[in-house]
């Protein structure tokens, strides 16, 4: 007998449910303890309190690269990966401005284009063509970015060229008809 999915589901939630009581049980037996250890004043002299956090240290850092890493650090230095990162970020910015650039350069030579409005489309065609070029490239340097990435959650998803293109139209058509 086959069951649907549905049925499936509703088992496994029966067979956990006992597990999920128990486990929120827990977790309302331990805020109650702290609830009540907080009025006692139990964590009022505690040291460093009401002061920030030092996050400066990574807890997950190997105790033996502690001191490599800050060295490193204190000399401006980061991980290949972070600058790759910062790399994308900077292509990424780039690319907008470049954007913003053509759109005020067709803002300046409009005049002189109404007498052969042909050249404006030409232009606009090889920008066009240069921006999507320009944004494969930005993506091959986010898969690169993601290669030498530690944690595959701290990657970063490639960009939408279709998506992207559509902005960058919707932006410059938007700014001529804005004149």
């Amino acid at each position: 007998m086959t069951r649907s999915l549905e049925e499936e589901i509703m088992i496994k939630a029966a067979e956990v449910r006992g597990t999920a009581k128990y486990m929120a049980s827990i977790e309302d037996l331990v805020e109650e303890k702290i609830r009540k250890a907080m009025e006692a004043g139990a964590f009022d002299n505690l040291k460093g309190k009401g002061k920030p956090l030092n996050l400066q240290e990574n807890p997950f850092e190997p105790p033996d690269m502690r001191m490599a890493n800050k060295i490193l650090k204190d000399a401006g230095f980061s991980p290949y990966w972070m600058e790759l990162g910062k790399d994308v970020d900077a292509a990424i910015e780039k690319f907008w401005k470049e954007v913003d650039k053509f759109i005020a350069l067709q803002r300046i030579k409009g005049d002189s284009d109404k007498k052969s409005p042909h050249m404006s489309r030409k232009r606009m065609e090889q920008f066009l063509k240069e921006s999507e070029e320009r944004l494969k490239e930005i993506n091959r340097m986010i898969d690169n970015f993601n290669c030498h990435c530690p944690m595959w959650w701290l990657g970063r998803g490639r960009l939408n060229i279709n998506r992207e293109m559509a902005k960058v139209r919707e932006r410059i058509l938007g700014a001529a008809t804005d004149q």
